[in-house]
């Protein structure tokens, strides 16, 4: 009897249509694979961009409340994108 590994899949930065994580199983080298880390790259460069922001925002100290919520779902959005590639990123490593 061979001992199998469990197969375990990447999680990609993005969902499928119902809203639920989306997994690869390959190598690492194929097409999706690399489409996957330009997304992860663009999303992490994305949320830099938006603390940047924030944090001029935030100094003016003159945001109304609908700017301010607006400014929240932004950063919420953001977050959880880093969220997804640091589980992604994290799974990887073990």
């Amino acid at each position: 009897m061979t001992d199998l590994l469990p197969v375990r899949g990447r999680l990609l930065p993005w969902t499928g249509a119902d809203g639920k994580p989306c997994y690869l199983v390959g190598d690492g080298a194929g097409y999706v694979s690399r489409l996957a880390d330009r997304i992860e790259s663009v999303q992490l460069g994305m949320a830099d961009d938006l603390l940047e922001h924030a944090a001029r925002l935030l100094a003016e100290q003159r945001l109304t409340g609908e700017e301010l919520r607006y400014l929240a779902r932004r950063l919420s959005e953001s977050l959880a994108d880093v969220r997804r590639v640091a589980e992604s990123r994290g799974a990887r490593l073990r």
